[in-house]
Parts: C-alpha cells; structure tokens; sequence
C-alpha cells in the first residue's frame, strides 16, 4: 500500500533510506538542514522541504534519522505540534535508551504510534536495502511499521517494549566494537611473528577465532576484498560513529549497574583512536592503533 512518508534527516543513512521508500512506490517528502542532503535526495525521487512543517503536511507516517537523542527529542516537540493523532513516528536514530522512551512516551500522550528502530549494516545497507532494523514499541506499532521497515531492510526484528531497539542495537555494537579491537590486536601480533595475513585468516576464519570481524570484514587488506581495508579505510562505519555507540553502552550500563569491563576497553581505545585523528576513517583501521602501539 503506498503511503505518504516524511523523512526528516537525509544525510548518509537517511538519504539512501529515504530513496528506497521512494523506489517501493511510497510518496517521501524530505528535510534536512543541510541543502547538499535535500538536492542529493531530491535526484533519487524524494521530494525535498525546507521545513517540518512542510515535510509532514499529509503526511501518515514520520521517519527520524538525526544524530543524537538531543536531537531527537527536539525534532519530535516540534513534531508534535504538526502532525495528527494516530501518526506513526519512526525513529532509526542511534541514540540512549531514556531518550529513546521519553520519545515514546512524547508519541503516545499525543495519540501517536511510534517504535525506536536503529539499524544496522552502515552506508553500503542503507543504499542497498539490506539493513537489518531492531525495532522497540507496542505489538501494533511494530505491526504497522513492518512494512515501511522491509522496503529499507532485509531482516527486521522486533525486540520487545519502547527502548528495546536500542538497548539491542547498543549491545551488538559494543559485541562488534570489542571482536574488532581484539582482530586487530591479533593481526599485528601475526605480523610480528611473520606470518601472512592470509595464512592467519585460513585459520581463524574456520577456527574457534572465527567471527564476523574476521570472516566479513577483515581488517587487512586481501582476505576480504569487500572490506574497508582493501579501499584504504574509506568508512562502511566510521570510527567516530563506533565511538558514540561504546559510549552509549557505557552510559547504559552505569545506568543499569552492568559490568562490562571489555566494553569500557573498547570505548577506551577507540577515544584514544579517534583523538589521534582517525574519527573519519572506518572503525576497522583501529588495527593501526596496535601496530603504533608495538612499534
């Protein structure tokens, strides 16, 4: 069923997603503060506004995809001023649980549906449609999101109450963060002891060492050729992005009273990584970090 769908931030998530809801027969109209964003959106179909307002008028649906849960939250006060009950809110921001509920709870003492639903699978998902989306709300919220979801996504699941998108999202990054930092770690040990990068990846790729840091995105040029490595680290997902979402498991742990020692390394060498100037490169080039390191 087409719907009418605004898209409010089209950066490089946003506006690959935005023209993928556009491609699945949805009417998309698009805002962004930045006009390189609208102008890159409006030639993939998506029709561009230079206000909120403008962007929801008529429209069902509202998807979110901002930087932070301050933002988030500023965006849906505006919105709620703007758009009808029964709206259905979509934000696949990466941001805090606390944000991500009061967000929510925003929604729904305004009649409004609405479901945290961060993704995962980075610029190269987000452009193809395959992003996998883990999606927090109420079984009819999800229900009527699902299909919006599935013309962005290729895997969407749906993790339980409001908040539960991101507290699953934060988890599998800090899972993500601490594999990378530990191939990295191994792999400038193996070259150390002289062997190839090959030969290591034969073995723990079809070991107990196998994980996807190894098997899909390998942080060494050669063994996975799709990987940042063999295109000098040019950003699937970038350093900066890796360091905001350990800080927000950390930040979620204190909360929670969680021990995650391994979490807080992770976080710690990835601050360390990105105030020597690497925020912009793809978080598998860590990897330089430890052969800095053993040097």
């Amino acid at each position: 069923m087409t719907e009418t769908i605004a898209f409010i931030g089209l950066g490089n998530m946003g506006g690959p997603m935005a023209a993928n809801l556009v491609k699945a027969g949805h009417a998309v109209s698009g805002f962004d503060l930045s006009e390189a964003s609208r102008s890159a959106a409006a030639a993939q179909g998506v029709k561009p506004v230079t206000s909120l307002a403008d962007a929801v008028a008529g429209a069902g649906i509202v998807v979110t995809m901002l930087p932070a849960g301050r933002h988030v939250l500023s965006v849906w006060t505006e919105l709620m001023a703007l758009v009808k009950p029964g709206t259905l809110l979509i934000d696949s921001s990466t941001i805090d649980v606390e944000s991500a509920r009061k967000a929510h709870q925003m929604a729904a003492d305004n009649g409004c549906k609405s479901v945290d639903a961060p993704v995962s699978g980075g610029i190269g998902g987000a452009a193809a449609g395959t992003l996998t989306f883990m999606v927090g709300g109420s079984a009819d919220s999800f229900a009527q999101a699902q299909p919006i979801l599935e013309a962005m996504g290729r895997k969407i699941v749906h993790c339980g109450d409001a908040g539960s998108g991101q507290a699953a999202k934060i988890c599998n990054n800090m899972i993500l963060g601490v594999t990378m930092a530990a191939v990295g770690e191994a792999f400038a040990l193996g070259e150390r002891l002289g062997l190839s990068h090959q030969a290591l990846f034969d073995v723990a790729s079809t070991s107990s060492g196998q994980c996807w840091s190894i098997n899909s995105y390998c942080p060494v040029p050669g063994p996975v050729p799709t990987s940042p490595a063999n295109n000098d680290y040019k950003p699937g997902f970038a350093t900066a992005l890796m360091l905001k979402d350990l800080r927000l498991a950390q930040e979620a742990a204190l909360a929670s009273g969680a021990s995650t020692p391994l979490g807080a390394e992770a976080a710690q060498l990835y601050g360390l990584f990105d105030k020597l100037g690497h925020g912009g490169e793809d978080f598998s080039a860590i990897i330089k970090f430890f052969r800095d390191k053993a040097a």
